[in-house]
Protein backbone atom coordinates (compact mmCIF):
# COMPACT_ATOMS: atom_id res chain seq x y z
CA UNK A 1 0.00 0.00 0.00
CA UNK A 2 1.13 3.69 -0.74
CA UNK A 3 -0.33 7.47 -0.83
CA UNK A 4 -2.39 7.58 -3.97
CA UNK A 5 -2.21 11.37 -4.00
CA UNK A 6 1.38 11.34 -5.82
CA UNK A 7 1.07 8.75 -8.09
CA UNK A 8 -2.70 10.36 -9.02
CA UNK A 9 -0.81 13.75 -9.73
CA UNK A 10 1.37 12.68 -12.20
CA UNK A 11 -0.50 10.07 -13.57
CA UNK A 12 -3.30 13.34 -14.31
CA UNK A 13 0.24 15.06 -15.95
CA UNK A 14 1.00 11.98 -18.25
CA UNK A 15 -2.90 11.37 -19.61
CA UNK A 16 -2.88 15.07 -20.23
CA UNK A 17 0.18 14.87 -22.33
CA UNK A 18 -0.93 11.78 -24.84
CA UNK A 19 -4.54 13.88 -24.76
CA UNK A 20 -2.76 16.52 -26.54
CA UNK A 21 -1.18 14.54 -29.05
CA UNK A 22 -2.27 14.95 -32.54
CA UNK A 23 -5.05 12.91 -33.69
CA UNK A 24 -4.43 11.15 -37.29
CA UNK A 25 -6.77 12.54 -40.64
CA UNK A 26 -9.37 9.79 -40.79
CA UNK A 27 -9.66 10.02 -44.01
CA UNK A 28 -6.40 9.32 -45.03
CA UNK A 29 -5.73 6.25 -43.01
CA UNK A 30 -6.52 2.81 -44.73
CA UNK A 31 -8.94 0.76 -42.93
CA UNK A 32 -8.01 -2.70 -45.21
CA UNK A 33 -5.85 -4.18 -43.09
CA UNK A 34 -4.99 -4.32 -38.88
CA UNK A 35 -2.31 -2.32 -39.29
CA UNK A 36 -3.75 0.24 -40.80
CA UNK A 37 -6.56 -0.02 -37.85
CA UNK A 38 -4.30 1.17 -35.02
CA UNK A 39 -3.90 4.51 -36.18
CA UNK A 40 -7.43 5.22 -35.50
CA UNK A 41 -8.92 7.20 -32.72
CA UNK A 42 -10.88 4.73 -30.58
CA UNK A 43 -14.22 6.11 -29.20
CA UNK A 44 -14.62 3.57 -26.88
CA UNK A 45 -12.24 3.43 -23.81
CA UNK A 46 -11.67 2.86 -20.03
CA UNK A 47 -14.74 0.30 -19.76
CA UNK A 48 -14.39 -1.09 -16.30
CA UNK A 49 -15.09 -4.90 -17.44
CA UNK A 50 -13.34 -8.01 -16.39
CA UNK A 51 -9.66 -7.91 -16.74
CA UNK A 52 -8.96 -9.26 -19.91
CA UNK A 53 -12.44 -9.61 -21.18
CA UNK A 54 -13.41 -10.93 -24.94
CA UNK A 55 -16.06 -8.67 -25.40
CA UNK A 56 -14.37 -5.23 -25.60
CA UNK A 57 -11.94 -5.61 -28.32
CA UNK A 58 -15.03 -5.90 -31.12
CA UNK A 59 -16.51 -2.64 -29.44
CA UNK A 60 -12.85 -0.81 -29.39
CA UNK A 61 -12.86 -1.50 -33.23
CA UNK A 62 -16.57 -0.84 -33.78
CA UNK A 63 -15.93 2.79 -32.67
CA UNK A 64 -12.30 3.27 -34.37
CA UNK A 65 -14.41 2.29 -37.58
CA UNK A 66 -17.39 4.26 -37.43
CA UNK A 67 -17.54 5.91 -34.30
CA UNK A 68 -18.12 9.54 -35.07
CA UNK A 69 -21.37 8.36 -37.04
CA UNK A 70 -22.59 5.39 -34.76
CA UNK A 71 -26.11 4.90 -32.95
CA UNK A 72 -25.66 1.67 -30.40
CA UNK A 73 -29.26 -0.04 -29.18
CA UNK A 74 -27.24 -1.96 -26.23
CA UNK A 75 -29.19 -4.80 -24.82
CA UNK A 76 -28.68 -5.59 -21.29
CA UNK A 77 -25.78 -7.64 -19.87
CA UNK A 78 -22.28 -7.14 -19.59
CA UNK A 79 -21.79 -5.14 -22.11
CA UNK A 80 -24.75 -2.34 -20.79
CA UNK A 81 -23.15 -2.59 -17.70
CA UNK A 82 -19.59 -0.98 -18.15
CA UNK A 83 -20.92 0.52 -21.40
CA UNK A 84 -23.06 2.74 -18.85
CA UNK A 85 -21.46 2.49 -15.59
CA UNK A 86 -22.43 6.08 -14.63
CA UNK A 87 -21.72 8.83 -13.62
CA UNK A 88 -19.29 7.97 -16.19
CA UNK A 89 -19.24 6.31 -19.70
CA UNK A 90 -16.38 4.56 -21.68
CA UNK A 91 -18.03 5.85 -24.81
CA UNK A 92 -16.32 9.46 -25.45
CA UNK A 93 -15.82 11.60 -28.26
CA UNK A 94 -13.54 13.00 -30.96
CA UNK A 95 -12.10 16.99 -31.68
CA UNK A 96 -14.91 17.64 -33.09
CA UNK A 97 -17.64 16.34 -30.27
CA UNK A 98 -18.69 13.87 -32.46
CA UNK A 99 -19.01 10.22 -31.08
CA UNK A 100 -21.39 6.94 -30.79
CA UNK A 101 -24.68 7.82 -29.71
CA UNK A 102 -25.82 5.09 -27.08
CA UNK A 103 -28.73 3.76 -25.49
CA UNK A 104 -29.49 0.72 -23.72
CA UNK A 105 -32.78 -1.48 -23.72
CA UNK A 106 -33.95 -4.55 -22.14
CA UNK A 107 -33.18 -7.95 -23.11
CA UNK A 108 -36.48 -8.51 -24.83
CA UNK A 109 -36.54 -5.23 -26.52
CA UNK A 110 -33.59 -4.53 -27.44
CA UNK A 111 -33.39 -5.55 -31.33
CA UNK A 112 -37.03 -3.41 -32.05
CA UNK A 113 -35.08 -0.62 -29.82
CA UNK A 114 -32.44 -0.56 -32.22
CA UNK A 115 -34.93 -1.15 -35.68
CA UNK A 116 -36.29 1.62 -34.10
CA UNK A 117 -33.46 4.01 -34.74
CA UNK A 118 -32.96 2.81 -38.50
CA UNK A 119 -36.83 3.80 -39.13
CA UNK A 120 -36.28 7.02 -37.29
CA UNK A 121 -33.00 7.58 -39.07
CA UNK A 122 -34.59 6.78 -42.72
CA UNK A 123 -37.69 9.31 -41.86
CA UNK A 124 -34.91 11.88 -41.00
CA UNK A 125 -32.95 11.32 -44.33
CA UNK A 126 -36.47 11.45 -46.24
CA UNK A 127 -37.55 14.70 -44.86
CA UNK A 128 -33.75 15.96 -45.38
CA UNK A 129 -33.72 15.47 -48.45
CA UNK A 130 -37.37 16.54 -49.67
CA UNK A 131 -36.39 19.82 -47.86
CA UNK A 132 -32.96 19.85 -50.01
CA UNK A 133 -35.02 19.44 -53.08
CA UNK A 134 -37.42 22.14 -52.58
CA UNK A 135 -34.63 24.76 -51.43
CA UNK A 136 -32.40 23.35 -53.85
CA UNK A 137 -32.34 27.17 -56.11
CA UNK A 138 -31.59 28.96 -52.90
CA UNK A 139 -28.68 26.75 -51.74
CA UNK A 140 -27.15 26.29 -55.41
CA UNK A 141 -28.71 23.63 -57.42
CA UNK A 142 -25.35 22.06 -57.79
CA UNK A 143 -24.52 21.70 -53.95
CA UNK A 144 -27.75 19.93 -53.22
CA UNK A 145 -27.65 17.53 -56.32
CA UNK A 146 -23.90 16.81 -54.71
CA UNK A 147 -25.29 16.13 -51.32
CA UNK A 148 -28.69 13.88 -52.18
CA UNK A 149 -26.14 11.66 -54.76
CA UNK A 150 -23.14 11.62 -52.64
CA UNK A 151 -21.59 7.56 -52.21
CA UNK A 152 -20.84 7.27 -48.83
CA UNK A 153 -18.81 4.02 -48.51
CA UNK A 154 -15.53 4.78 -48.38
CA UNK A 155 -14.35 7.29 -44.81
CA UNK A 156 -13.09 9.57 -47.64
CA UNK A 157 -16.53 9.85 -49.01
CA UNK A 158 -18.06 10.41 -45.44
CA UNK A 159 -15.84 13.11 -45.30
CA UNK A 160 -16.06 14.93 -48.49
CA UNK A 161 -20.24 14.52 -47.15
CA UNK A 162 -19.18 16.42 -43.93
CA UNK A 163 -17.69 19.44 -45.59
CA UNK A 164 -20.88 20.02 -47.97
CA UNK A 165 -22.94 19.58 -45.61
CA UNK A 166 -20.97 22.09 -43.62
CA UNK A 167 -21.29 24.58 -45.90
CA UNK A 168 -24.96 23.69 -46.52
CA UNK A 169 -25.79 24.64 -43.06
CA UNK A 170 -23.70 27.56 -43.27
CA UNK A 171 -26.31 28.74 -46.19
CA UNK A 172 -29.11 27.85 -44.96
CA UNK A 173 -28.27 30.18 -41.55
CA UNK A 174 -28.70 33.03 -43.94
CA UNK A 175 -32.64 31.85 -44.60
CA UNK A 176 -35.26 32.81 -42.42
CA UNK A 177 -38.29 30.84 -44.23
CA UNK A 178 -39.61 27.86 -41.87
CA UNK A 179 -38.25 25.32 -44.66
CA UNK A 180 -34.57 26.39 -43.63
CA UNK A 181 -34.89 26.24 -40.21
CA UNK A 182 -36.78 22.93 -40.38
CA UNK A 183 -34.12 21.52 -42.88
CA UNK A 184 -31.99 22.88 -40.43
CA UNK A 185 -33.28 20.64 -37.67
CA UNK A 186 -32.59 17.67 -39.86
CA UNK A 187 -29.25 18.41 -41.55
CA UNK A 188 -26.72 16.18 -39.70
CA UNK A 189 -29.08 13.32 -41.17
CA UNK A 190 -27.18 13.80 -44.62
CA UNK A 191 -24.18 12.01 -43.04
CA UNK A 192 -24.91 8.76 -43.33
CA UNK A 193 -25.81 6.75 -40.07
CA UNK A 194 -24.21 3.07 -38.95
CA UNK A 195 -26.43 1.64 -36.68
CA UNK A 196 -25.32 -1.24 -34.49
CA UNK A 197 -27.91 -3.22 -32.39
CA UNK A 198 -25.06 -5.20 -29.61
CA UNK A 199 -25.74 -7.82 -26.77
CA UNK A 200 -24.58 -11.00 -25.69
CA UNK A 201 -25.70 -14.61 -26.51
CA UNK A 202 -28.51 -14.76 -23.33
CA UNK A 203 -29.98 -11.81 -25.38
CA UNK A 204 -29.43 -12.73 -29.09
CA UNK A 205 -30.18 -16.59 -28.62
CA UNK A 206 -32.92 -16.70 -26.06
CA UNK A 207 -34.55 -13.72 -24.45
CA UNK A 208 -34.90 -11.27 -27.32
CA UNK A 209 -34.48 -13.68 -30.13
CA UNK A 210 -38.11 -12.96 -31.16
CA UNK A 211 -37.45 -9.86 -31.74
CA UNK A 212 -33.93 -10.32 -33.81
CA UNK A 213 -35.68 -12.77 -35.61
CA UNK A 214 -38.26 -10.16 -36.82
CA UNK A 215 -35.91 -7.45 -37.58
CA UNK A 216 -33.47 -9.62 -39.61
CA UNK A 217 -36.58 -10.14 -41.47
CA UNK A 218 -37.64 -6.16 -41.99
CA UNK A 219 -34.70 -6.02 -44.70
CA UNK A 220 -33.53 -2.91 -42.89
CA UNK A 221 -30.11 -1.32 -43.07
CA UNK A 222 -28.95 -2.40 -39.57
CA UNK A 223 -25.96 -4.19 -38.12
CA UNK A 224 -25.90 -6.75 -35.35
CA UNK A 225 -23.12 -7.50 -33.49
CA UNK A 226 -23.36 -10.34 -30.77
CA UNK A 227 -20.74 -10.38 -27.67
CA UNK A 228 -21.26 -14.39 -27.93
CA UNK A 229 -19.62 -15.70 -24.34
CA UNK A 230 -21.96 -18.76 -24.92
CA UNK A 231 -23.15 -17.74 -21.27
CA UNK A 232 -25.45 -15.74 -19.15
CA UNK A 233 -22.20 -14.00 -17.99
CA UNK A 234 -24.20 -10.66 -16.29
CA UNK A 235 -26.44 -12.86 -14.38
CA UNK A 236 -24.32 -15.06 -12.69
CA UNK A 237 -23.14 -17.91 -15.62
CA UNK A 238 -26.54 -19.71 -16.51
CA UNK A 239 -26.45 -21.65 -19.39
CA UNK A 240 -27.85 -20.27 -22.96
CA UNK A 241 -29.16 -21.26 -26.30
CA UNK A 242 -25.25 -20.72 -27.25
CA UNK A 243 -23.88 -22.83 -24.21
CA UNK A 244 -21.74 -25.33 -26.15
CA UNK A 245 -22.34 -29.29 -25.19
CA UNK A 246 -20.42 -30.65 -22.57
CA UNK A 247 -19.78 -27.58 -20.77
CA UNK A 248 -20.40 -26.72 -17.66
CA UNK A 249 -23.02 -23.89 -16.59
CA UNK A 250 -25.74 -23.10 -13.71
CA UNK A 251 -28.72 -25.14 -15.01
CA UNK A 252 -26.41 -27.38 -17.14
CA UNK A 253 -24.25 -28.57 -13.60
CA UNK A 254 -23.41 -32.10 -15.04
CA UNK A 255 -22.73 -30.62 -18.66
CA UNK A 256 -25.24 -28.94 -21.32
CA UNK A 257 -26.84 -32.33 -22.74
CA UNK A 258 -27.57 -30.54 -26.23
CA UNK A 259 -25.29 -28.85 -28.83
CA UNK A 260 -25.24 -24.83 -29.57
CA UNK A 261 -27.89 -23.19 -31.16
CA UNK A 262 -27.13 -22.61 -35.19
CA UNK A 263 -27.94 -18.79 -35.04
CA UNK A 264 -25.68 -18.16 -37.94
CA UNK A 265 -27.14 -20.65 -40.35
CA UNK A 266 -30.66 -19.80 -39.43
CA UNK A 267 -30.30 -15.87 -40.61
CA UNK A 268 -28.27 -17.54 -43.46
CA UNK A 269 -31.43 -19.05 -44.33
CA UNK A 270 -33.02 -15.90 -45.44
CA UNK A 271 -30.74 -15.43 -48.27
CA UNK A 272 -30.62 -11.80 -47.76
CA UNK A 273 -28.72 -11.25 -44.44
CA UNK A 274 -24.95 -10.78 -44.15
CA UNK A 275 -23.46 -13.21 -42.12
CA UNK A 276 -20.30 -13.47 -40.30
CA UNK A 277 -18.86 -15.79 -37.37
CA UNK A 278 -15.15 -14.10 -35.93
CA UNK A 279 -12.74 -13.89 -33.52
CA UNK A 280 -10.21 -11.55 -33.39
CA UNK A 281 -7.68 -13.56 -31.50
CA UNK A 282 -7.99 -16.34 -34.79
CA UNK A 283 -7.58 -14.04 -37.28
CA UNK A 284 -7.88 -10.62 -36.59
CA UNK A 285 -7.85 -9.62 -40.21
CA UNK A 286 -10.81 -11.38 -40.67
CA UNK A 287 -12.70 -9.93 -37.98
CA UNK A 288 -11.71 -6.33 -39.52
CA UNK A 289 -12.83 -7.27 -43.33
CA UNK A 290 -15.98 -8.78 -41.58
CA UNK A 291 -17.00 -5.55 -39.63
CA UNK A 292 -16.65 -2.88 -42.65
CA UNK A 293 -18.43 -5.92 -45.27
CA UNK A 294 -21.63 -6.04 -42.79
CA UNK A 295 -21.57 -2.13 -42.48
CA UNK A 296 -20.94 -1.33 -45.90
CA UNK A 297 -24.30 -4.08 -46.93
CA UNK A 298 -27.13 -1.99 -47.30
CA UNK A 299 -29.44 -4.47 -45.72
CA UNK A 300 -29.32 -6.47 -42.41
CA UNK A 301 -25.65 -7.61 -40.99
CA UNK A 302 -25.03 -10.61 -38.22
CA UNK A 303 -21.56 -10.51 -36.54
CA UNK A 304 -21.34 -13.65 -34.42
CA UNK A 305 -17.71 -12.66 -32.25
CA UNK A 306 -16.45 -15.18 -30.05
CA UNK A 307 -16.08 -13.31 -26.43
CA UNK A 308 -13.94 -15.32 -24.02
CA UNK A 309 -15.16 -14.84 -20.24
CA UNK A 310 -13.95 -15.05 -16.97
CA UNK A 311 -17.18 -17.10 -16.73
CA UNK A 312 -15.14 -19.96 -18.98
CA UNK A 313 -12.74 -20.66 -16.32
CA UNK A 314 -9.50 -19.53 -18.33
CA UNK A 315 -6.41 -17.59 -17.57
CA UNK A 316 -7.84 -14.10 -18.93
CA UNK A 317 -4.51 -13.07 -19.93
CA UNK A 318 -4.62 -16.11 -23.12
CA UNK A 319 -7.69 -15.24 -23.95
CA UNK A 320 -6.90 -14.11 -27.35
CA UNK A 321 -4.62 -17.38 -27.73
CA UNK A 322 -7.36 -19.22 -26.69
CA UNK A 323 -10.08 -18.37 -29.24
CA UNK A 324 -7.07 -19.27 -31.53
CA UNK A 325 -7.46 -22.96 -30.62
CA UNK A 326 -11.43 -22.75 -30.98
CA UNK A 327 -10.98 -22.05 -34.23
CA UNK A 328 -7.95 -24.74 -34.77
CA UNK A 329 -10.13 -27.06 -33.59
CA UNK A 330 -13.18 -26.26 -35.44
CA UNK A 331 -15.33 -25.70 -33.08
CA UNK A 332 -15.29 -21.78 -33.99
CA UNK A 333 -15.25 -21.92 -37.21
CA UNK A 334 -14.73 -18.08 -39.67
CA UNK A 335 -16.77 -17.29 -42.07
CA UNK A 336 -18.71 -14.50 -44.35
CA UNK A 337 -22.17 -15.20 -46.24
CA UNK A 338 -22.60 -11.99 -48.24
CA UNK A 339 -25.54 -12.03 -50.40
CA UNK A 340 -23.81 -9.05 -52.94
CA UNK A 341 -21.69 -12.12 -54.17
CA UNK A 342 -24.10 -13.41 -55.61
CA UNK A 343 -24.13 -10.02 -57.99
CA UNK A 344 -20.87 -11.03 -59.72
CA UNK A 345 -21.67 -14.90 -60.23
CA UNK A 346 -19.96 -15.71 -56.90
CA UNK A 347 -20.91 -18.23 -53.83
CA UNK A 348 -22.11 -15.85 -51.29
CA UNK A 349 -20.20 -18.61 -48.66
CA UNK A 350 -16.90 -18.17 -47.75
CA UNK A 351 -15.49 -20.76 -45.36
CA UNK A 352 -12.05 -18.45 -44.48
CA UNK A 353 -10.93 -20.79 -41.28
CA UNK A 354 -8.39 -24.08 -42.16
CA UNK A 355 -9.74 -27.44 -41.23
CA UNK A 356 -9.74 -28.77 -37.51
CA UNK A 357 -5.85 -29.16 -37.17
CA UNK A 358 -6.06 -29.86 -33.24
CA UNK A 359 -8.70 -32.08 -31.45
CA UNK A 360 -11.48 -30.32 -29.75
CA UNK A 361 -10.21 -31.69 -26.50
CA UNK A 362 -6.96 -29.68 -26.42
CA UNK A 363 -9.08 -26.00 -26.77
CA UNK A 364 -11.62 -27.22 -24.44
CA UNK A 365 -9.85 -28.67 -21.63
CA UNK A 366 -8.18 -25.53 -20.96
CA UNK A 367 -11.48 -24.10 -19.63
CA UNK A 368 -12.66 -24.86 -16.56
CA UNK A 369 -15.90 -25.14 -17.55
CA UNK A 370 -15.12 -28.35 -19.42
CA UNK A 371 -12.45 -29.96 -17.49
CA UNK A 372 -14.30 -29.72 -13.63
CA UNK A 373 -16.55 -32.66 -15.23
CA UNK A 374 -13.79 -34.64 -16.50
CA UNK A 375 -12.89 -34.35 -12.44
CA UNK A 376 -16.29 -34.49 -10.80
CA UNK A 377 -17.77 -37.38 -13.49
CA UNK A 378 -15.04 -38.79 -15.65
CA UNK A 379 -17.12 -40.86 -17.41
CA UNK A 380 -19.73 -38.72 -18.14
CA UNK A 381 -17.53 -36.00 -19.22
CA UNK A 382 -15.93 -38.60 -21.47
CA UNK A 383 -19.16 -39.50 -23.17
CA UNK A 384 -20.25 -35.96 -23.70
CA UNK A 385 -16.66 -34.75 -25.32
CA UNK A 386 -17.11 -37.75 -27.91
CA UNK A 387 -20.23 -35.69 -28.50
CA UNK A 388 -19.08 -32.42 -28.77
CA UNK A 389 -16.53 -33.79 -31.38
CA UNK A 390 -18.61 -35.82 -33.21
CA UNK A 391 -20.94 -32.63 -33.45
CA UNK A 392 -18.32 -29.98 -34.08
CA UNK A 393 -16.90 -32.56 -37.21
CA UNK A 394 -20.30 -32.93 -38.56
CA UNK A 395 -21.03 -29.20 -38.18
CA UNK A 396 -17.99 -28.12 -40.36
CA UNK A 397 -18.52 -30.68 -43.19
CA UNK A 398 -21.79 -28.83 -43.21
CA UNK A 399 -19.67 -25.61 -43.51
CA UNK A 400 -17.73 -26.70 -46.28
CA UNK A 401 -20.63 -28.06 -48.25
CA UNK A 402 -21.76 -24.85 -47.92
CA UNK A 403 -18.40 -23.28 -49.37
CA UNK A 404 -18.16 -25.37 -52.51
CA UNK A 405 -21.81 -24.76 -53.51
CA UNK A 406 -22.59 -23.41 -56.54
CA UNK A 407 -23.82 -19.89 -55.35
CA UNK A 408 -27.26 -20.32 -57.45
CA UNK A 409 -28.25 -22.88 -54.93
CA UNK A 410 -28.85 -20.73 -52.15
CA UNK A 411 -32.16 -19.10 -51.47
CA UNK A 412 -32.85 -15.44 -52.37
CA UNK A 413 -34.92 -13.44 -50.62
Amino acid sequence: MADKLPTLADERANIKFFESLAVNDRSRVDFADVRGVQFLEPLFEFSGACGGCGETPYLKLLSQLFGDRLQIANATGCSSIYGGNLPVTPWTKNAEGRGPAWSNSLFEDNAEFGLGFRLAADKHLSLALSLLASLASKVGPDLAAAIAKAPQIQESDIRTQRIRVAQLKTRLLTFKEPAALDLLSVVDHLVRRSIWIVGGDGWAYDIGYGGLDHVLATARDVNVLVLDTEVYSNTGGQASKATPLGAVAKFAAAGKRTARKDLALQAIAYGNVYVAQVAMGANPQHTLQAFREAEAYAGPSLILAYSHCIAHGIDMRFGMKQQDLATASGYWPLFRFNPMMRSVGENPFRLDSLRPRIPLKTYAYNELRYSSLASTRPAEADTLLELAQTAVTEKYRQYEELATRDGSRFHQA
